[in-house]
């Protein structure tokens, strides 16, 4: 192959290969919407949420605090801490050998956000299917009800 052909099929691959990672990198850390599914994604599982609590519990806490109440080993409880620092909820600061953590409260925001917005809109949505339901009920009349003594007749 020469130069002037331009790259050949393997260089196209390697370069393509390349942009593709670029890209869903982009995508992954500068698209809103990456971060609040990554909040989201956090939140899933219910030892994370536990951290969470506890880390709003208090304005610091040590990675070991926030392990004792698991049953699960400290790497496993580091894989969860990484999860929330990926989504954003989660700040880390070392102290010697100690790990800092503090609960970064924006990400949450972000997601209450979304929620009440979607809880306002399904609620007008509501409403509308209620008043339409009311206004389209076919109106029923009130019978007389009848009574079970005969009028007119003697025994």
């Amino acid at each position: 192959m020469r130069p002037e052909d331009g790259p050949g099929p393997a260089d196209r691959g390697l370069t393509e290969g390349i942009s593709a990672i670029i890209v869903n990198h982009m995508v992954k850390y500068r698209n809103p919407e990456a971060r609040l599914d990554a909040v989201f994604s956090a939140l899933t599982d219910p030892t994370r949420r536990e951290m969470v609590r506890m880390l709003a519990a208090q304005p610091e806490i040590s990675a070991g605090e926030l392990a004792r109440p698991f049953a699960m080993s400290l790497p496993a409880v580091s894989k969860h801490l990484k999860v929330l620092e990926r989504a954003g909820l989660l700040r880390r600061r070392k102290t010697g050998r100690t790990h800092r953590c503090r609960l970064d409260p924006g990400p949450l925001a972000s997601a209450a956000e979304w929620i009440e917005h979607y809880r306002r809109f399904w609620e007008g949505q509501l409403d509308s299917l209620t008043e339409f339901i009311e206004e389209t009920k076919p109106r029923t009349r009130k019978r007389p009800t009848r009574s079970t003594k005969k009028k007119g007749r003697s025994s």
